[in-house]
């Protein structure tokens, strides 16, 4: 299994709503005691823990795709994490396949690998009126919206597991939706 967590790099993109993926994978990495590393010439940050990669592309959001070629191997079960602002803060949404639904990062790992995998939605929350969508998912939580996100990646980075240990993806996506 190898699970991809979307976001941006760097200290300037820590802690926005568009590194909810990245969080959730650093999560992953903590309960199974590894550390995401990146290697020379590389575009991603790696961790593997027996059968279980986890993958933080390097490339930005926008251009997550890019690297999934040379990580997936045929056959593998592949999670993606990323942000979503059409379910509120502290909510998380498990589904097979589907559409990009105008996230550019999903956008992106479908052009890819294809529309064939699980995806892990954070919700972040909409955008306050007048407030550009850029400008939403690139700026921090306020105190409240934070720890409802932190415990919705909590349960996400759970959930995850659960699946990585055998756990059906409908008892899991079903638990996780409610």
């Amino acid at each position: 299994m190898i699970v991809f967590g979307l976001g941006n790099p760097g200290a300037k993109y820590k802690g926005t709503r568009h590194n909810a993926g990245f969080e959730t994978v650093e999560k992953i990495a903590a309960l199974k005691g590894i550390k995401l590393r990146k290697r020379c010439f590389c575009l991603y940050k790696k961790a593997v823990s027996d059968s279980l990669t986890l993958i933080e592309p390097l490339t930005y959001m926008n251009s997550s795709g890019d690297i999934a070629p040379e990580c997936v191997r045929d056959g593998e079960t592949v999670i993606v994490v990323v942000d979503q602002m059409d379910l509120p803060p502290g909510k998380i949404r498990i589904r097979k396949g589907g559409s990009s639904a105008g996230h550019n990062g999903l956008k992106s790992m479908i052009g890819a690998i294809g529309p064939d995998f699980i995806r892990v939605y954070i919700g972040t929350g909409r955008p306050a009126p007048g407030v550009k969508v850029i400008d939403h998912v690139l700026t921090r939580y306020n105190d409240e919206d934070r720890a409802l996100v932190s415990e919705a990646e909590d349960r996400a980075a759970e959930a995850i597991l659960r699946l990585y240990n055998g756990e059906k993806f409908e008892r899991v996506a079903q638990s996780a939706n409610s």
